[in-house]
C-alpha cells in the first residue's frame, strides 16, 4: 500500500515497520488542523495494510512535537465555525489511535510538548531520549486536558503526578517519565541505528495475527473507557475555546512568541 500525499507527516513503510514523523522542524514539529488529519489518515490506511505489524511515530530534527500550533488561529474569519470544526478532527484523530489494530510505538527522540505527551499515553510502548522531556500545559493555556490524558495519565503515573502534569503544567523528565511507568527504555541519540532500530526491527517480525490478537486483549478493557474520556474531554475543550480565559491565555502565548 502507497503511504503517498502527507504535507505534515513524513511517512515511510521500511519492511513490516510504517514509520510516521511529525515533520514540521521549523515550528518544533508543531501540528495543525491539517496535520490532525494526515494523522486520521495513516492510523486508518495502515488498520487495513496487512504488510505493516508496528507503527513507529517519531519526529524530525531536534523535537518529537512541540503540540498544537496555535499561531494558525489568528488567520480565521469564521472562529465559530474553526473551533467546532478542528474539535472534531480533533476527535477523530484520537480515535483513530483507540481504533488502531497494529502496535503503536512512540519512539520520543526530543521534547515531547501537549499532544505529544497526550498520543504517548495512548501508545501501546514507549520509548524515550535521555534529553527528552513531557509536558501539557493545558490549565495555563486555559484549556483540559487531551487525548485520553484525563483517564490514562492516572492510570500510568498515579493520580498525584498525573495532577501534576495535566494541571499544575509539570515537566516531567526522562529519567521521570521511566520511573513513573510512562516510558519503559531511555535510549542515546547515538544508538538509534546501532541499537533501538535493529530491536523494533526484531520486534515487527513477531507473528502478525498474534500481535494483533494481545493487543486487543490488552486494550479491552481499556477501550470503553478511552472512548468515554475522550467524548468528555472534546466536549469540555469546545467549551473552554468560548471562554474570556482561554481566549486571553492563547493571544498571552501568541504575543510571547512574536516577541522571541
Amino acid at each position: 500500500m502507497p503511504y503517498e500525499g502527507y504535507k505534515h507527516l513524513l511517512v515511510q513503510q521500511e519492511g513490516k515497520i510504517l514509520v510516521v514523523k511529525f515533520n514540521n522542524p521549523r515550528k518544533k514539529n508543531c501540528l495543525n488542523y491539517n496535520g490532525y488529519k494526515e494523522l486520521t489518515r495513516v492510523l486508518d490506511a495502515v488498520n487495513e495494510d496487512e504488510s505493516v505489524t508496528i507503527v513507529v511515530f517519531t519526529g524530525v530534527g531536534d523535537f518529537f512535537t512541540a503540540g498544537n500550533d496555535l499561531s494558525q488561529s489568528s488567520e480565521i474569519s469564521d472562529m465559530d465555525a474553526y473551533f467546532k470544526e478542528s474539535n472534531a478532527t480533533f476527535k477523530a484523530m484520537v480515535n483513530s489511535f483507540i481504533n488502531c489494530t497494529k502496535l503503536i510505538f512512540s519512539l520520543v527522540n526530543g521534547p515531547a510538548i501537549g499532544i505529544g505527551s497526550t498520543i504517548v499515553g495512548l501508545s501501546d510502548v514507549a520509548w524515550c531520549a535521555e534529553k527528552a522531556y513531557f509536558l501539557t500545559p493545558f490549565s495555563k493555556l486555559g484549556l483540559v486536558p487531551e487525548a485520553c490524558s484525563s483517564f490514562m495519565f492516572p492510570l500510568i503515573m498515579g493520580r498525584s503526578k498525573a495532577t501534576e502534569m495535566l494541571v499544575l503544567n509539570e515537566k516531567l523528565s526522562a529519567q521521570e517519565a521511566y520511573h513513573f511507568n510512562f516510558v519503559s527504555h531511555i535510549f542515546k541519540l547515538s544508538e538509534l541505528e546501532s541499537v533501538v532500530w535493529p530491536k523494533i526491527r526484531q520486534y515487527a517480525e513477531l507473528p502478525p495475527n498474534s500481535m494483533r490478537e494481545c493487543k486487543r486483549l490488552i486494550q479491552l478493557g481499556l477501550r470503553d473507557n478511552l472512548v468515554r474520556a475522550n467524548d468528555a474531554e472534546c466536549e469540555a475543550l469546545l467549551r473552554r475555546m468560548y471562554d474570556d480565559e482561554c481566549m486571553q491565555a492563547i493571544i498571552n502565548f501568541a504575543m510571547r512568541k512574536s516577541k522571541l
